[in-house]
């Protein structure tokens, strides 16, 4: 998942304009305007003021210190506040230069605060960095505000936007003109001045709010870590893995015991493992009840707060919920047209996990025992089943998979044979941990692309998730190259051990690494239109695609080689790995779309009905009902998150609120495109080069459907989707 950092700090249509300081120069014969007299524009002190000297402009972790935030971000809200007064002032009428590309100029210095500090906040946090963020955030809201619902510059930009037709601009100008408009008009420009005062007030409560939700649920996933006195309790799990719950039970005080951290999901990966059922249950209610058995961490009245915040402001714009306001700049547009196409694979989803219900008892019945399956359960038995039916056992695959070779071997060997990517290790880079790695990456022509930081290990500091975002976004105009990193939550190998992941790992460090591509790719005069700066139901869909090479044979037996004997990764064993991966999609499949659903059900709430859940028993009846209304086996297969943790459409002013859905909608997307990529000789460079030209280099420049009509020929197809996750047969294409 791509992190952007305004849907962290505050609600502003000027997207990564405001907190990561886009300039530009411009374009030759552009009209040339009264300047900003430089005078005017407050400097700034401090590391913040100036661009980072090391490569790339990336940023000295060692020149930085907590106290170095709060100082600069007040001063980057005042310089960027008199740059936008600047704009106001300016004697001269209405240009897109003038107006539009100043825009996109201010809040330079704000953004290169914003951006060190929100990566931190999310991979590398302490107390100190949580209460600046709590601090901060909702004053970086009513920056936002302050620029978005000024009359004075709307009007200015209104100005130019009503006399577009006369203008003669790029199609790259016009759409960060489009933006611009119709961002402030949906942030309250539109509205009057009462009105614009009340969106300033919740904004400020909603930044206030989802900053505390994210807090309150890292401090509730750590805290709810399973303990158990033996090892026995454990079995099933390697050696490896009980040695690290032994020593993360000491590091909490537990000396002699076990713990277990929990992930940011319903369901944990090291549970199908365990042959104790009584602690997979323990660890199953671990991770439900993380944040609702009442106390400091819970916050399930932080979730009815959030909704109800959010219908309110829907409200102000005349729009009957959240989903509908929120959805304007979305690929699917409206809430009826996600909801239509997730609904369409619903009554294949439940047979199918009524089938792999009835399946997994039956084999439970066959050995001996006495219960009926439970969530605890269901993916353990789906294991056996998978062993049984396609002779395919996780424990065997997992020794193939050692993490250096997943990434240099196999996923930078990937980008290497589709997009002629090299890449080189360095050591001369401050990190901001010592689990990081950098890497310059080399261009097909040999000439510098980006800088590449790779964050894999799971530790309390850190959120919950995998994500990727930039340190400095690329611009032409600008003349910056991208500096990104990937973050994710694998568990770390004891010291000395070597470092295995599971499959799913695997995957997720191939689909992180689609969004760093869509990042480095970028080829955008404005950085607010460049890269992962798409629609919330697109971004997912580059680095989806990616995904598909984890299980290419050419790159797996490039990188799969087992820890011990050196040997490559059996081609049998990919087959049973490819052909046991459509069994069990009841579960996998289920639990995204029970979560998606989930996301939209909260954001349906009118302000009337928002405002009736006004208890923390109230939020689990509303989601349990709201899960109940699917005809999914809820209490068979939980959603992926529940209220309570759903980190995704709470723990930000937006976020992916009424927009988990994007992950199905581009999933859609991805399989139909593996589909053209195979049915065109697959890993090649040419189709490589394609799929850059028309998509991966493209940002948030173009319609999105064009964007896909110009890389495959034609509107997408729900079909592979529904064919890879087994719902329905090949031959119905």
């Amino acid at each position: 998942m791509k992190s952007r950092l305004l849907t962290t700090a505050a609600s502003t249509i000027l997207g990564a304009t405001l907190l990561s300081g886009c300039t530009t120069t411009y374009n030759d014969g552009m009209e040339t305007t009264t300047a900003v007299p430089a005078a005017a524009i407050p400097a700034g002190t401090g590391y913040f003021a100036a661009d980072s000297t090391l490569p790339f402009h990336a940023p000295d972790f060692t020149k930085i210190s907590e106290d170095d935030y709060i100082p600069a971000f007040e001063q980057g809200m005042a310089i960027q506040q008199a740059e936008v007064q600047a704009i106001i002032d300016n004697p001269a009428a209405p240009t897109f230069e003038n107006t539009i590309v100043a825009l996109e100029k201010s809040g330079r210095m704000l953004g290169r605060v914003a951006t060190v500090f929100f990566a931190l906040t999310g991979s590398n946090t302490t107390d100190r960095l949580d209460e600046i963020n709590a601090e901060i955030s909702p004053r970086l809201s009513a920056h936002g505000d302050s620029i978005n619902l000024n009359p004075a510059l709307f009007a200015r930009v209104k100005a130019v936007y009503d006399n577009r037709a006369a203008m003669s601009m790029t199609v790259e100008d016009a759409r960060l003109l489009e933006e611009t408009y119709k961002g402030m008009a949906h942030a309250g420009a539109l509205l009057t001045d009462a009105q614009r005062e009340q969106v300033k007030a919740i904004n400020t409560e909603l930044s206030t709010i989802t900053t505390e939700f994210g807090q309150t649920l890292r401090a509730a996933t750590v805290e709810n870590a399973l303990i158990v006195d033996s090892a026995d309790q454990l079995a099933g799990l390697s050696d490896a893995e009980i040695s690290a719950a032994a020593k993360l039970a000491a590091e909490k005080g537990h000396e002699g015991k076990f713990a277990i951290a929990l992930q940011n999901t319903t369901r944990h990966p090291q549970m199908p493992g365990m042959t104790d059922r009584d602690t997979r249950e323990k660890l199953f209610w671990a991770s439900y009840h993380r944040a609702d058995n009442g106390g400091e961490n819970d916050t399930r009245m932080m979730v009815a707060r959030i909704a109800k915040l959010r219908a309110q402001k829907a409200a102000l714009f005349g729009a009957p919920d959240w989903a509908s306001y929120t959805m304007y700049d979305r690929m699917a547009k409206t809430p009826a047209t996600a909801l239509g196409f997730m609904e369409q694979m619903v009554p294949a989803l439940a047979t199918t996990q009524r089938r792999e219900a009835a399946e997994i008892n039956a084999m439970i019945a066959a050995e001996g025992k006495n219960f009926s399956v439970q969530p605890w359960d269901w993916n353990t038995y789906a294991e056996k089943i998978k062993a049984d039916r396609y002779a395919f056992d996780e424990s065997l695959v997992k020794p193939y998979f050692q993490i250096d070779n997943v990434l240099e071997k196999g996923v930078f060997y990937a980008a290497n044979k589709l997009y002629g990517l090299r890449f080189e290790k360095r050591t001369d880079l401050p990190v901001y941990h010592p689990d990081v790695t950098t890497y310059t990456v080399f261009d097909r022509d040999g000439s510098e692309l980006a800088i590449f930081y790779f964050d894999p290990y799971q530790r309390p500091s850190k959120r919950g998730g995998a994500w990727m975002s930039n340190f400095v976004d690329q611009s032409h105009m600008w003349g910056t190259k991208p500096v990104i990193y990937n973050v994710l939550n694998i568990a770390k190998a004891p010291d000395g051990e070597v470092q295995l992941v599971d499959f799913d790992n695997v995957e997720t460090m191939f689909h992180e690494f689609g969004h760093a591509l869509h990042g480095m790719f970028a080829d955008q005069q404005y950085p607010s239109l460049s890269g992962t700066a798409t629609a919330r139901d697109f971004v997912e869909y580059p680095s989806q695609v990616n995904e598909m090479w984890a299980t290419y044979p050419e790159v797996l037996q490039h990188y799969a080689q087992h820890y011990k004997t050196g040997e490559t990764i059996p081609m049998e064993l990919v087959e049973k790995i490819q052909a046991a991966a459509k069994f069990n999609q009841g579960y996998d499949f289920g639990e995204v779309v029970e979560a998606a659903l989930l996301d939209m059900k909260w954001h349906a709430l009118s302000p009337e009905q928002a405002a009736a859940i006004d208890t923390p028993e109230k939020v689990d009846e509303f989601e349990r009902k709201s899960l109940k209304e699917l005809g999914l086996e809820i209490d068979l297969v939980p959603p992926r998150y529940r209220s309570s943790f759903f980190n995704h459409i709470f723990s930000s002013p937006a976020g992916y609120s009424a927009g988990y859905y994007s992950y199905l909608w581009t999933e859609m997307l991805d399989k139909d495109s593996r589909k053209w990529f195979l049915d065109n000789g697959g890993l090649t460079r040419e189709n490589g080069d394609h799929y850059r030209a028309t998509v991966i280099s493209r940002g948030g420049t173009m319609d999105y459907f064009d964007m896909f009509q110009k890389f495959a020929g034609r509107q997408p197809d729900v079909t592979p989707m529904l064919v890879s996750r087994g719902l329905v047969e090949e031959d119905a294409e």
